[in-house]
């Protein structure tokens, strides 16, 4: 008996989700200026990773077992990285080499596989991994043991208030303006804004370090740091949206001036995407996306914070630094993909660095709460009900902002478009105390429309009307 056919609709539907998935999981390369560094080099990979191998097993002395350990896990990785440009999708950017994008994808499979592995040891045996990793950490202490925290709010001295600008407020403020570079939406990165300052207060109980002054959380935090941040990254998001996007081939530029200017923009975006997370006709769909976006951003923060305390590390320790660089680099692809997801109704499923992201999240958090069981012994059922209620709250508002804001713009815009064309009438009728001559260029009647003028009033003269 034959298979049935699929009737052709469907095929077609089929054929444009997996187009509309591959743009945002397999995005290619258009308009190749040099054919060497997009053409398959498999060959010579392979040569160059067995001639570093060789060198690394006959070359080095292997009569240090740690060294052993230390340069074969290093091994791995290099190799795991190379497998990656070999075999893992581009993801959504090319930009400035879809090679690192997929390296990056990578360094978040590594990750995750290690968190997996992680998760099967018992405390005992973290301890002993860490203090191999760094001896140091066997004398680190937690921040919360060697500072106090929001005391003496109400003397607020120059001194004190200019020793709170460190390298910290620093990296908070480039925090938040790479958060507007990839979120571009003012509504969604205030909300985001406000909502972790709340996150702050709800798991004080747990986190001490979470303490501050009002001043410092009211005016350093949201309005300096973070203000100041979304300002510079949605100005950027502007300035890049307005940019004309035509790129010319690096072979066709004929000054050593424009070249370098080439290969430098070769790091900046091939275009940008103008975003619209809400919309007055956005389904209940897209709302509950919204939120659970909200719920996974404040999670992945949330870890930051809880993994340097349970694992007693500081936050300028490279296990710190690393985990923030793995989680900062697949933020980017990982809002795209989610975006593309929510926003486009032929993308059915979210892409691979989305997936991976959101197992990370979660992950993260069940190493928490298995290594911080004392910890969260001391939650607040009341305080957690009510942070998710809260950010539901807020979470509405600002989508309701949203909708308001689309809405009034759309009337600003059709007022506009009425009143460019108030001056004439649809009929092509002068209005009353206009005369051709007042009237712009682009609202001038026609030679007929003049003619036919003429006739109507001939015919309104004779019925004893005035137009």
């Amino acid at each position: 008996m034959a298979a049935p056919i699929a009737p052709p609709t469907l095929e077609k539907d089929d054929t444009n989700q997996k187009l509309h998935f591959r743009m945002i999981n397999e995005q290619q390369v258009e308009d190749i200026c040099i054919n060497l560094f997009y053409k398959p080099h498999t060959i010579t990979l392979l040569t160059l990773s067995v001639l570093s191998l060789m060198y690394f097993v006959f070359a080095r002395d292997d009569a240090h077992p740690d060294s052993n350990l230390r340069v074969g896990i290093l091994v791995v990785v290099s190799f795991f990285l190379v497998i990656s440009v070999l075999t893992f999708p581009n993801g959504p950017f090319t930009r400035p080499h879809p090679a690192i994008w997929r390296m990056v994808f990578g360094l978040s499979v590594l990750y995750f596989l290690f968190l997996v592995f992680l998760l099967f040891l018992n405390w005992s045996q973290v301890k002993t991994f860490m203090y191999w990793l760094d001896p140091n950490l066997r004398y680190a202490r937690r921040e919360v043991d060697v500072m106090e925290y929001a005391v003496n709010c109400t003397v607020i001295t120059w001194d004190r208030v200019m020793s709170h600008f460190d390298i910290f407020a620093f990296g908070h403020f480039v925090g938040w303006a790479i958060k507007a570079l990839v979120i571009r939406n003012y509504g969604l990165c205030w909300t985001i804004s406000i909502t972790w300052e709340l996150t702050e207060l709800f798991f004080m109980h747990l986190l001490p370090n979470f303490a501050e002054c009002w001043w410092d959380q009211v005016i350093l935090d949201i309005l300096l740091c973070n203000g100041g941040g979304i300002w510079l990254g949605m100005t950027v998001c502007h300035f890049l949206e307005m940019r004309t996007y035509s790129w010319a081939s690096i072979k066709d530029i004929h000054t050593t001036t424009g070249k370098i200017k080439r290969a430098v923009l070769q790091f900046t975006p091939a275009s940008w995407t103008y975003v619209r997370w809400f919309d007055p006709n956005s389904s209940f769909q897209r709302l509950a996306g919204i939120y659970l976006f909200m719920i996974l951003w404040q999670l992945t923060e949330l870890n930051t914070f809880f993994l340097k305390h349970i694992f007693i590390f500081q936050v300028s320790h490279p296990l710190s630094l690393g985990r923030i660089f793995i989680m900062g680099s697949i933020t980017a692809p990982t809002v795209r993909q989610y975006y593309a997801y929510l926003t486009d109704t032929q993308c059915k499923r979210v892409g691979t660095q989305c997936w991976v992201f959101g197992a990370l999240s979660f992950l993260e958090a069940l190493a928490c709460v298995k290594f911080g069981l004392d910890l969260f012994c001391k939650t607040c059922i009341q305080f957690v009900v009510l942070w998710l209620f809260c950010l539901a709250v807020i979470t509405l508002l600002c989508l309701y902002g949203m909708v308001w804001y689309e809405q009034r713009k759309m009337e600003v815009l059709s007022n506009k478009h009425r009143d460019s064309h108030s001056p004439t009438e649809p009929c092509g009728l002068i209005q009353d105390g206009l005369s051709a001559k007042e009237l712009p260029n682009s609202t001038k009647p026609s030679t007929a429309q003049k003619r036919n003028l003429k006739k109507k009033r001939t015919v309104n003269d004779h019925r004893g009307k005035k137009i």
